[in-house]
């Protein structure tokens, strides 16, 4: 196996032989039944420790891309193919709103102390309007926080501050036109329905299975655009497997579709069920949407949109005419705390506190 950990990349090298490793199961020159080679001899070939090479191998079994045997060792257990489980159990109301206000745990007085040093030091500016896409030294902090957070690589002048997402369901509508249908889960989140067709859009209700979209409703759909939640739907509950994600990224390819990935609540995600954004995946037809609600605070009332590069015929025009309601001071605020670190360190302490629940 020809793996390199680069020694002085930003990025660990557990993570680096976990990517090369699932590249190679992908893309099939590991196909399903292949056993991996043993810790200690990647440990030895790679000169790292057994312990960074377990975590690489634990981190790829999470996923579903490898399984661990008695006396076998790692087997690759990717194959592509979506699962054919029952769909989870639907969560309650009071479950998925119990999470809506801050935890007992939130920085507030990180928070104030960064409110307070932005008007400092910005004084009359956070009066000021917006510019139509956002001030850039947010756009900026997101652009850098994706890069450390999710491996997304992305310029600042890709991303627009909006809102909340509901803001951008009606510029993407903009964006695309009504002409094509639009394809949603079946459920999902109500808002989204009722935000498309108000803007004249048609749409396509996909049932759900366990790992996302059920796969013939998927391939026998119409729709030119495809809205999917992919970490965490509502109300379902379900995550949608690596499988599933690369099943959405090659059904746009087919069907010269675009996607729309909402990605509400990913942040809060183990590291072990982390998986690529289909973004990432697909960049020139993926429109990526997230929102910081969730994580910091609903009254907070800010997202983003991050746009294919380079954006296609017709779009340019649209984002002119934007205008940005989020005000300046807040998103000041939320590019300090971002570049400072705090809100990677608070998230951090949320996990942890989840998996002790657990």
């Amino acid at each position: 196996m020809n793996y390199r950990i680069e020694r002085h990349s930003g990025e660990s090298a557990y993570m680096q032989l976990y990517h090369q490793l699932r590249s190679d199961i992908v893309s099939g020159v590991l196909p399903k039944g292949t056993k991996l080679p043993s810790r200690r001899v990647l440990a030895a070939e790679l000169g790292l420790s057994v312990i960074t090479v377990e975590h690489a191998l634990a981190l790829l079994t999470d996923e579903g891309y490898t399984e661990s045997r008695p006396r076998s060792g790692f087997i690759v257990s990717f194959d592509g193919l979506p699962s054919s489980a029952p769909l989870p159990q639907r969560p309650t109301l009071e479950d998925m709103q119990a999470s809506r206000s801050a935890p007992e745990d939130f920085p507030f007085s990180i928070l104030s102390r960064t409110m307070r040093d932005v008007l400092t030091r910005q004084g009359k500016r956070i009066l000021d309007v917006s510019p139509r896409c956002g001030c850039m030294e947010l756009r900026q902090a997101i652009a850098a926080w994706l890069g450390r957070s999710r491996s997304l690589q992305v310029r600042p002048e890709q991303i627009v501050i909006g809102s909340g997402s509901e803001y951008f369901y009606g510029l993407v509508v903009r964006l695309l036109g009504r002409e094509r249908p639009f394809g949603i889960e079946d459920p999902s989140y109500e808002t989204i329905r009722r935000t498309y067709e108000s803007c004249g859009a048609v749409c396509r209700l996909l049932p759900m299975a366990s790992d996302g979209i059920s796969s013939p409703a998927l391939e026998n759909c119409d729709a030119g655009v495809l809205h999917v939640t992919p970490y965490h739907s509502y109300p379902s509950g379900v995550t949608a497997t690596p499988a599933k994600r690369r099943e959405y990224a090659h059904w746009a390819e087919a069907h010269n579709a675009v996607i729309v990935e909402d990605d509400y609540d990913s942040e809060l995600a183990p590291l072990q069920q982390r998986a690529d954004s289909i973004f990432s995946l697909l960049p020139g037809r993926v429109l990526y949407v997230n929102s910081f609600s969730k994580i910091i605070a609903s009254a907070l009332r800010t997202a983003f949109l991050i746009l294919p590069d380079p954006l296609p015929d017709g779009w340019a025009e649209t984002l002119q005419h934007l205008t940005c309601p989020v005000p300046v001071y807040n998103q000041l605020v939320l590019a300090e705390f971002l570049n400072e670190g705090h809100l990677e360190r608070y998230v951090s302490r949320r996990r942890k506190k989840m998996d002790l629940k657990k």
